[in-house]
């Protein structure tokens, strides 16, 4: 896949993440933001941040949270983390509830 190709398809995936966040902000219990390209995710209980950013050398997302890092690769799926199968949207959503409920 050239540059180009794998831009379009970050770009449409980190901005599909996007609204889903705005979304859920509300009542989520955090903030997003957005800055060259990246999405950041704020949290103020408990204190934290995600941060969701192309990695356009290597053709992948990457999810820096709950001190992991998470590459996902794209697929015909879209992107995808391959250790559980789970795409960016969802695999996020699920991180952001895990970050909320940790005990």
């Amino acid at each position: 896949m050239d540059e180009l190709a794998f831009r379009r398809a970050a770009d449409e995936a980190v901005e599909e993440l996007k609204q889903a966040l705005i979304d859920a902000e509300d009542e989520g219990g955090f903030e997003v933001e957005e800055q060259a390209g990246a999405l950041y995710v704020i949290f103020e209980k408990p204190a934290g941040k995600f941060v969701v950013t192309p990695n356009t050398p290597v053709r992948q997302i990457w999810i820096s949270a709950r001190n992991t890092s998470f590459k996902l690769d794209l697929t015909t799926e879209g992107f995808v983390l391959a250790k559980t199968g789970e795409t960016l949207t969802p695999l996020v959503l699920r991180l952001i509830d895990d970050h909320l409920h940790y005990r």
